[in-house]
């Protein structure tokens, strides 16, 4: 469990540097180029679900986070599971980066809105203001900041856009995490023996006696 855990851990890491310098340092749509004006940062903030998706109004969004948490916790004791089992890596890996993505989100929601003063576009945040914060526990909004379109042109006159969304480290953990499950239960997952298989093929080795 050692390594998956160093590996959450450094996800959560630096999810949540990257998070709090652009909360401090970027007002609510800034952006910045990072290679060319293709990959950028540019500051959002996700009020519910993915893509900025509303659900339900507060009461919709404590919902959310509070099955977020639930999920968190019950992909977290299956992830033990996987490794006490010594499951492939596949499996392991790809869970952690699952797990790891969730907390990174739920942190945001939990505490942005009680550590945190409201972002704006004239400036940014700051960080425990005198007035409390913008929102209470469950409540805070999930920052979002890359940028980078796999197609963005111009196709006779008209711009064409291909994964235009802005997400952050978390997500990116999460997405990682599904494909390498994905790729696991297509192609890895067939070709591994299965436990009867084993317990058939070693009843059948012979038994060696030792003169």
């Amino acid at each position: 469990m050692k390594r998956p855990l160093i590996l959450i851990f450094a996800i959560l890491l630096a999810d949540q540097v990257l998070k709090i310098w652009i909360k401090l340092s970027f007002p609510l749509g800034q952006e910045i180029n990072l290679i060319g004006d293709w990959c950028r940062l540019h500051f959002i903030e996700n009020k519910g679900m993915a893509f900025g998706m509303a659900f339900g109004g507060e009461a919709g969004k404590i919902v959310l986070t509070s099955l977020r948490i639930v999920a968190s916790v019950l992909i977290f004791i299956y992830l033990q599971k996987l490794v006490r089992k010594r499951e492939s890596k596949w499996l392991i890996y790809g869970f952690a980066l699952i797990f790891c993505g969730a907390v990174g989100n739920v942190i945001d929601s939990l505490f942005y809105g009680v550590l945190f003063s409201e972002s704006t576009i004239f400036a940014p945040a700051v960080f425990m203001p005198d007035g409390g914060g913008y929102a209470p526990m469950f409540l805070g909004k999930v920052v979002d900041m890359f940028y980078f379109p796999l197609i963005d042109t111009e196709v006779f006159g008209h711009r064409v856009s291909f994964f235009n969304a802005i997400f952050n480290v978390a997500d990116a953990s999460i997405t990682t995490g599904v494909v390498l499950l994905m790729i696991y239960f297509l192609f890895l997952h067939k070709n591994k023996p299965s436990k009867a298989e084993i317990a058939t093929e070693n009843s059948e080795k012979p038994i060696e006696i030792n003169e």
